[in-house]
């Protein structure tokens, strides 16, 4: 019953709310480790399919894509090959693209007509924007004749999927999103689902400049914040057992101070008989010494009195 008795500031209503937010917060430590671990395992895997992609062998991108199609996770930066012709005339630049050192500027996204017909797009590189943003950048010209590029596979943009906002009302010849849908109603022709990003031919002079490989070697922090969240799970609940053996401990401390002071002995209670002063020695004299001097009042009496006389004769 004591064991239990000790643990009653645990209904107190600062301890319950502690003990809540402490219940509430271990599962969700232990969620967001494993979210970590989960975006770790993606950021790993994507890396394995960007390397299997560009290292695989080109294919046609007529056997991976065609008008309407959704181009799959699985595909994405697959090596392809395209042979037609640029069709410089309805090129079009896309707005707020970056290029390797973060400089902003615009992507040159120029249509193949296909030897069937039907058209690719095809994302030339980065230029830098015109000093007048509603300008249109100076952009070299694509290859002449009948070309063979080679490129990497993309999926349609969206902005779902890009975090670019398509934008209304932009300036001639300019886009937000590369997307196969839009510039199929735009040029009224079949455009293959998704685009190409150029690797070869190399552009002379290297302008547009060309997209560089995706990251495929490093795996980010993920791994690190899950086990540092695991962590923080694990310290809570040993924080929480802390705190109470703490408070424990500093109430038995308070107890024991209040029944200390409340059995010391109060000012001439000490059984010295010291702090009578009415001859009573505060209730703790010697009895015996009390006993003697009546004794020795009585022997006194006795020795001082006249012996008792016999009656005298009539």
């Amino acid at each position: 019953m004591y064991g239990l008795g000790v643990y009653r500031f645990l209904l107190s209503r600062q301890w319950v709310i502690l003990t809540l937010v402490v219940l509430v917060l271990i599962p969700v430590m232990v969620e967001l480790g494993f979210w970590q671990f989960h975006r770790h395992e993606r950021r790993v895997a994507q890396n394995a399919l960007i390397a299997d992609n560009l290292t695989a062998a080109p294919v046609p991108v007529t056997e991976l894509t065609s008008p309407g199609h959704t181009v799959p996770r699985s595909d994405f930066w697959r090596r392809v090959t395209a042979t037609g012709t640029f069709d410089t005339a309805r090129e079009v630049v896309v707005r707020r693209r970056t290029n390797a050192d973060d400089r902003v500027g615009m992507h040159v996204l120029t249509p193949l007509l296909l030897t069937d017909g039907r058209i690719v797009l095809v994302n030339r590189g980065w230029v830098p924007a015109a000093p007048d943003q509603k300008s249109y950048p100076d952009v070299p010209p694509a290859p002449k004749g009948e070309v063979t590029v080679v490129g990497r596979l993309m999926a349609d943009q969206t902005t779902g999927s890009s975090g670019i906002k398509d934008l209304r009302g932009l300036p001639p010849r300019q886009v937000m999103l590369i997307n196969s849908e839009q510039q199929a109603e735009r040029l009224g022709r079949e455009v293959l689902g998704g685009y190409l990003e150029l690797t070869d031919p190399a552009p002379p002079g290297g302008s547009p400049e060309p997209i560089p490989d995706p990251d495929h070697e490093s795996i980010g922090s993920h791994m690190a914040y899950a086990v540092q969240w695991w962590l923080f799970a694990a310290g809570v609940p040993v924080g929480w057992v802390i705190l109470v053996r703490r408070e424990r401990r500093d109430l038995a401390a308070a107890a024991a101070g209040g029944s200390g002071a409340a059995g010391s002995p109060g000012p001439g209670g000490d059984g010295d008989g010291g702090g009578g002063t009415d001859g009573s020695g505060g209730g703790s004299g010697d009895p015996g010494h009390a006993a003697g001097t009546g004794a020795d009042t009585d022997s006194d009496t006795e020795a001082g009195a006249e012996p008792p006389r016999e009656p005298a004769d009539r």
